[in-house]
């Protein structure tokens, strides 16, 4: 196999997501200045990380972060390398308790909706429903459930509410636009 084909094998997974980015920035493109002016009116700032700002929040908010960073992280590195290796297995029951951890840590945490729970705490039920699930799936040799499952809360649970932190208002948007 040549260079340029092997290099394509890698990429080709990743070709999706490339052609998703390449779209929403063209369609952006047109209304860039506009788009400019707006996020300058609504106090976009890109700076540092104000630490001072993580400082101040409450141990169970930090808490939550930290779990949720660490699976992340963990997640990333999970879903580039084999499945089914040692590293595999002990890396994934690592991510599961961080994962874990973010989801029932984020039961004490209210502020979007005043004193109540918002429609993102929907995605810690769904995780805690779905980690103990995921595992049974792949204890019956179900591996394709269980990735699904395991590959659905790391978009769901970790991607997609991840990106609504950065929401004008949250803590992720202050400690680094606002």
């Amino acid at each position: 196999m040549t260079e340029q084909a092997s290099l394509f094998h890698r990429i080709r997974p990743h070709l999706g997501w490339l052609v998703l980015l390449v779209a929403v920035a063209a369609s952006l493109w047109p209304i860039r200045n506009d788009l400019a002016r707006y996020l300058g009116h609504v106090g976009f700032k890109p700076h540092a990380p104000d630490w001072a700002l993580a400082a101040e929040l409450p141990l169970k908010v930090q808490i939550h972060i930290v779990a949720a960073l660490a699976a992340l992280a963990m997640g990333t590195i999970i879903l580039v390398q084999p499945k089914g290796s040692r590293f595999h297995k002990t890396l994934g029951w690592a991510w599961v308790i961080a994962m874990a951890v973010t989801a029932v840590s984020s039961l004490f945490i209210t502020g979007i909706n005043g004193d109540t729970w918002s429609f993102i705490h929907l995605l810690s039920g769904w995780t805690i429903i779905g980690l103990p699930m995921a595992i049974y799936a792949i204890r019956h040799r179900k591996v394709q459930a269980h990735q699904r499952a395991m590959t659905g809360m790391f978009l769901g649970g970790l991607i997609v509410a991840g990106l609504l932190t950065f929401i004008p208002g949250r803590f992720f948007y202050a400690f680094f636009f606002g």
